[in-house]
């Protein structure tokens, strides 16, 4: 057997058209086969790659590929994008019990791998809870290599192809197995404008509002004795459409491209996919440098019905939502001060603005401590934040357990990628999941002492508007 541990191979220098960059890494790859013993198992990965032309849409050329998983990544600045298809290699793990158990495995996988390429994925919001049957193809966590992967950045866009050489089997094999994946992908159809998802039959809630008031005044019962300083409660709005449809039309539709959110798409079989429209950061480390972010506290423009600017003087000025804020902002500083040298917290708070709704946010700066860079260790202090659990944080997760009656699955959990060097997270917010003729959406309400209710249920209401946008319907 032997060994390597991560091999670029560049199949042209200059930027090509789709099509020819497809010829060449064929070439490339056929060309490795044939080289001198390439029946030898090897272990490592082979990376081969082309620069393409700006022109390239990746969300299109996803759309255009039935190769299943599919996967896309969008950062909050867009100047990161990846859309990849196929599975070259996984990180799996199946199995309920602590979240910081799952975490620890993706570390020692990653740890384990030699070279830096990103995987793409996520995990369950809490792995102690029983998920619901429709989660299943989702695993407790699962992150993937894509066997082919277009990546779009403001500095270049790249076709890659990674073979991932087991250990196991034969090299001649695995380049046989990738060169079947690029003859079966597809040229890139954009759909017609008038492309719409199709007809809502029915719109139902878990819980419904009857359910909801019930739910929250019970958690609003044990702030009144003090035993919990916050609270986040969720809602599943179910919609059935009249036929099944590709998930990856709700990004393809969606309306507002200036928005400032994150935009995450997993799809591990076909029309079964979690996507996220989020605005929020969990964190993005660079070796030992961390930057994260409290966010909390919302305001709808709609509500309001005034400008972003009035939007953002109402919720700067509203007692109850700075409270929220900063019940988020001081945990975050509790949680990191044990595995950081330095952290550097912005003192003011900002006003975030997206396209119906205006959020408090604070960002952070900090450096990991030597035995701390490692992202089992940081996932495992920041997740899940105040925003999407509560404060204290295992009271608050056995409330979620015991009142909210579905399973979040992956809603509220880390989504995003990793690598040995890096990674970046976003917090599964304002997001669905898809199962045939099936949508589900998620979002939810922090809940603080002096929470109303109803208010909080039209709070869970402006959230998912952005998917409500996209296909057209009101609640």
């Amino acid at each position: 057997m032997s060994n390597m541990t991560d091999i670029i191979i560049n199949a042209a220098e200059e930027p090509q058209p789709l099509l020819p960059a497809v010829d060449m890494i064929r070439k490339s790859i056929s060309g490795y086969a044939t080289g001198s013993d390439r029946h030898d198992i090897a272990t490592g990965l082979v990376t081969f790659t082309v620069p393409l032309l700006p022109s390239i849409d990746a969300l299109q050329w996803l759309n255009s590929q039935s190769i299943y998983p599919r996967t896309y990544w969008m950062n909050r600045e867009g100047d990161d994008i990846a859309a990849g298809i196929g599975q070259a290699d996984s990180i799996v793990y199946d199995h309920q019990g602590p979240n910081r158990r799952s975490f620890e495995l993706l570390q020692q996988h990653i740890t384990a791998r030699q070279h830096n390429a990103r995987y793409f994925g996520g995990c369950c919001f809490d792995n102690v809870q029983q998920r619901d049957p429709g989660w299943k193809p989702f695993k407790s966590l699962y992150f993937i290599l894509p066997e082919i992967q277009i990546t779009v950045t403001d500095r270049e866009n790249t076709l890659s192809c990674h073979l991932f050489l087991d250990g196991r089997t034969p090299v001649n094999q695995l380049c046989a197995r990738l060169m079947a994946t690029l003859e079966a992908m597809q040229p890139v159809v954009t759909p017609s404008p008038d492309c719409n998802l199709p007809d809502v039959t029915s719109t139902s809630f878990k819980p419904d509002m009857k359910q909801w008031i019930e739910i929250c005044n019970k958690a609003l019962e044990k702030f009144q004795k003090g035993f919990m300083g916050k609270m986040i409660l969720a809602r599943q709005t179910t919609l059935k459409f009249s036929v099944p449809f590709s998930p990856l039309l709700f990004l393809i539709k969606y309306p507002f491209p200036d928005s400032s959110t994150y935009r995450y798409y997993f799809e591990p079989e076909k029309n079964k996919a979690f996507f996220s429209f989020t605005p929020e950061r969990l964190y993005r480390r660079d070796h030992d440098r961390l930057l994260t972010e409290a966010l909390a506290g919302t305001c709808s423009k709609q509500a309001l019905e005034e400008d972003s600017i009035d939007a953002c003087r109402h919720l700067l000025n509203s007692e109850k939502d700075i409270r929220e804020h900063r019940f988020v902002k001081d945990t975050i500083l509790k949680e990191l001060s044990p595995i950081c040298s330095t952290i550097d917290m912005e003192e003011e708070v900002q006003a975030l603005q997206l396209n119906s709704l205006v959020h408090l946010y604070t960002r952070c700066k900090a450096t990991l401590n030597p035995e701390s860079s490692n992202d089992a260790t940081v996932l495992s202090s920041l997740h899940p934040t105040p925003a999407v659990g509560g404060v204290p944080r295992d009271e608050a997760l056995q409330q979620i357990i015991d009142l909210e009656p579905f399973s979040r699955g992956w809603y509220a959990g880390p989504i995003g990628w990793i690598s040995r060097q890096s990674s970046e997270f976003a917090v599964g917010i304002r997001s669905a999941r898809s199962d045939g003729q099936t949508v589900f959406l998620y979002s939810g309400a922090g809940l603080v002492k002096g929470s109303n209710p109803a208010s909080e249920w039209q709070e869970v209401d402006h959230k998912i508007g952005d998917m409500l946008a996209i296909i057209r319907q009101t609640l």
